[in-house]
């Protein structure tokens, strides 16, 4: 898509149905795998849980970048988009900083999302770990 296209369209929702449903796989892949492994096993068993409960998710979805009107290629992967419609970046981190915040609000706005979740694995509660970013 060309980037003066991208720039007028307007932001994709999701239902808030789904991210409850997303937020259950999370915790599901969580209960079996536990904190302590790496991001792209995560990744992995999450958009296994979310398929096998036929929920629609991609995983490193590639982003285009956009610059001064101009497409420069691919600026990102996002971690899992699902259903076009949510984003979802996962870590396994100590702790969440607001640099991950911030970078959520980043692929927000160039992927055209309105909501995103940030999931941090490494935490013994998965709860704890879960921040909803809206833009």
């Amino acid at each position: 898509m060309q980037c003066e296209k991208m720039a007028k369209e307007e932001l994709v929702t999701c239902r808030e149905e789904l991210i409850e449903q997303v937020v259950g796989s999370a915790i599901a892949v969580h209960k079996v795998l536990g904190p302590g492994l790496l991001e792209s096993a995560y990744e992995l068993a999450l958009a296994f849980e979310l398929t096998d409960r036929d929920i629609m998710a991609l995983r490193q979805v590639e982003v285009l970048l956009c610059y001064k009107g101009k497409t420069l290629g691919s600026g990102f992967r996002a971690d899992i988009v699902i259903e076009g419609s949510l984003l979802v970046e996962i870590k396994s981190v100590a702790a969440l900083e607001t640099i991950h915040i911030s970078q959520v609000i980043t692929y927000l706005k160039l992927l055209k999302i309105k909501r995103g979740l940030l999931i941090n694995f490494n935490t013994r509660l998965l709860k704890n770990g879960i921040k909803r970013i809206s833009i």
